[in-house]
């Protein structure tokens, strides 16, 4: 059976790729274990050297990776020149950081010396999803790798392209090629893989169901997993925002990577007095993207990743509409190839609606009314999900008590909500737990031993 690229924008097939078999898939496992055994010997110091190698190839290589994630999943080449842009930096962030993040820790008692020490674990499987194809899995290999772990990635199978890509980035950075690995396989082998002897541990960005399954196989062999999974990220507009300000923001976040980002803006949660003068404002300037070809500069909205995905959309807004949402902008599957879906606007949203319950992955925006403050964080925080929130105000004090009341694991005041190398970043509830990036982000995969000297 092959793994099948096909470009978003035209339908047409890119590229296929044969499944690994079982003995070569327990060969990359065998091998993964033994580069695990000499690379936890080696100095912080010579890692660092490595993912600094990493981070000049990455630069070296950005337009040409950029093309290839237009054209494996629609992402548009500014937005692509950025997420390899910001690959690098967690590359260098890690580098720089990771032997004082790591460093042993002085603990008193009795003893003589008390001390934790960090230790890797292992090879940890990766599972990672198309919408962030390089940044996605960088964030976890940074920090992965530069803990002394060994890293084994089933990506999605339509940038099975941008796997081996980043394959050949590692191993051209120097990297011992086994320590390191794509595994060319479907979903219906990841079990498998997670109860391997040589996998000590699992990450997984994607889906609620796709972390549950995850969750409950790792589990049943006791091994570690972190997820980071979908979210309905509420963003709170009071009556004392800067309008024009946080309706660009909101539709920059809305339509960032066509939408399909699990910390996009998606429930617009509006206080009356102000929204009908937000809702203009956001259909202006959701109306002013472009959409159009991911591979021409100038294009802001390319397609969606899969026409599934798009049909899927598709149906949401519908029986939103059903339910009494009316449709401000867009909100028509357009003719032609291509799973394009242009940006659309809803609003009298409400409870019982997909638009309000659900994970909307592509660029359709749901205004929600609220009464006042307190009922809007009542609405944000009516949610399975808790990945991220965002709150716009003028004053400062009043953005934070409300972040501090949004039930979420990322909380912005007047900005869109973001990764960044430096913040942990990860959800609550239904979007998963464990966090990626910063400090605790590479501490999730090492052994946080006690050591007692009497």
């Amino acid at each position: 059976m092959a793994l099948r690229s096909i470009n978003p924008a035209t339908g047409e097939t890119i590229a296929e790729y044969p499944e690994a078999t079982a003995s070569e898939v327990s060969m990359i496992l065998a091998e993964s274990s033994c580069a695990f055994a000499g690379w936890k010997r080696t100095s912080f110091g010579e890692r660092a050297t490595r993912m600094r190698a990493a981070a000049d190839r990455l630069d070296e290589r950005k337009e040409a990776l950029a093309v290839l994630m237009a054209r494996e999943m629609g992402k548009p080449l500014a937005q692509g020149r950025g997420e390899v842009e910001k690959c690098a930096w967690v590359c260098r962030y890690y580098a720089d950081h990771a032997q004082a993040l790591l460093a042993d820790r002085d603990a008193p008692t009795d003893a003589s010396r008390s001390f934790v020490a960090f230790e890797p674990l292992g090879p940890v499987l990766a599972v990672m999803p198309w919408n962030f194809p390089l940044w996605q899995v960088f964030r976890f290999a940074a920090p992965a790798l530069m803990a002394g772990n060994a890293g084994l990635l089933k990506h999605a199978a339509n940038v099975t392209g941008t796997a081996l890509a980043i394959e050949s980035v590692l191993r051209d950075a120097g990297f011992p090629p086994p320590l390191f690995r794509a595994l060319l396989i479907g979903s219906d082998r990841v079990a498998g893989v997670i109860e391997a002897r040589e996998v000590k541990a699992v990450t997984l960005t994607g889906s609620t169901p796709a972390g549950r399954s995850v969750a409950a196989r790792a589990g049943a062999v006791l091994k570690k997993t972190v997820l980071e999974l979908g979210g309905s990220d509420p963003y709170v507009v009071l009556e004392d925002a800067d309008l024009d300000a946080a309706a660009e923001t909101c539709a920059l976040s809305r339509l960032i990577n066509g939408g399909q980002s699990c910390i996009a803006a998606k429930r617009f949660i509006v206080v009356e007095p102000v929204r009908r003068a937000f809702e203009e404002r956001l259909v202006e300037r959701m109306r002013a993207r472009k959409v159009g070809d991911p591979l021409a500069d100038g294009t802001d909205l390319g397609p969606l990743a899969r026409a599934d995905l798009r049909d899927s959309l598709h149906q949401q807004v519908e029986k939103s509409v059903a339910a009494g949402a009316r449709v401000l902008l867009g909100g028509e599957v357009p003719k032609g190839p291509g799973a394009f879906y242009p940006p659309t606007v809803l609003t009298d949203v409400r409870k019982g609606m997909p638009a309000h319950d659900e994970e909307t992955f592509g660029p359709v925006a749901a205004v929600i009314a609220a009464k006042d403050e307190a009922e809007a964080i009542r609405i944000a925080n009516d949610s399975p999900f808790g990945l991220g929130a965002a709150v716009f105000t003028r004053d400062a004090a009043r953005g934070e008590r409300v972040a501090r009341e949004l039930e979420a694991g990322n909380c912005f005041v007047n900005t869109l909500v973001r990764s960044d190398p430096r913040l942990p970043f990860g959800g609550v509830k239904e979007s998963g737990y464990g966090r990626e990036l910063a400090d605790f982000g590479i501490r999730e995969f090492v052994n946080i031993k006690t050591i007692y000297i009497k």
